[in-house]
């Protein structure tokens, strides 16, 4: 009884949970199989793959403005949120509700010229935007052409 598991035996309420665990499980075919080592190499790896690089934070950090935009629409409606990163610790969040129907990719627009203006009024003279919508990002930098009158306007 010098073991850890000392402790655990020693808890009434623990042990009574155990054995009723033990019981339950003793119908199914389970064993026990120690985990082996894990190399702290593979937690670098981890970290250095989920890491930005030092061009995208040198990039970022070179705008003062950060504007992260999202639209969405269901059948109740649309809308959007807006967030924007300025100097000093500045965040300023907006959640939008359109008084008219619009398409997902519509509302992203929206939110976009939105966030744009909101960063225009705050006097921003250059800023990063970014918005999880791959077909808004690619028409405004010219990768994709709008065919949508809509879109285009």
């Amino acid at each position: 009884m010098d073991l850890p598991i000392r402790k655990v035996l020693q808890k009434p309420d623990v042990v009574g949970r155990m054995v009723r665990w033990a019981v339950e499980l003793l119908e199914f075919d389970v064993q026990y199989e120690p985990r082996g080592p894990i190399k702290g190499q593979m937690y670098a790896d981890f970290v250095v793959e989920l890491s930005p690089t030092d061009s995208r934070q040198e990039e970022e950090a070179s705008f003062r403005w950060v504007l992260l935009v999202d639209g969405s629409s269901n059948q109740q409606g649309s809308g959007a949120d807006v967030i924007l990163e300025g100097p000093h610790g500045l965040l300023i969040e907006q959640t939008l509700r359109f008084a008219f129907k619009a398409k997902n990719n519509q509302a992203e627009y929206e939110a976009l010229i939105t966030g744009m203006l909101l960063a225009k009024e705050m006097g921003a003279q250059r800023l990063l935007a970014k918005s999880d919508s791959l077909l808004v990002t690619s028409q405004v930098t010219g990768e994709y052409q709008a065919k949508d009158p809509q879109m285009v306007a």
